[in-house]
């Protein structure tokens, strides 16, 4: 299952609650490179997600994650 297919399957399944997951995405100049989104407020376009108003491409999401609890849904590398 790819990034994308993992995404919308969060986004649009009925078993799922987008406001229950977060991205952890490569943000240069962040602490550690790494910036935490919630899920609730990301849309995506194509082959990128949209943040407040900013495109970002997907190959930059570093790990979904259960809010909270941290389960972690997909891991691009060991971090």
């Amino acid at each position: 299952m790819t990034l994308k297919d993992i995404l919308n399957k969060i986004l649009w399944h009925p078993k799922y609650k987008k406001e229950e997951f977060e991205l952890v995405i490569l943000h240069r100049g962040a602490k550690n490179n790494k910036k935490v989104i919630p899920l609730e407020n990301v849309d995506i376009k194509g082959s990128y997600i949209v943040y407040e108003d900013t495109y970002i491409p997907l190959h930059r999401i570093l790990m979904i994650r259960k809010k909270g609890r941290g389960d972690v849904i997909y891991s691009k590398h060991e971090l």
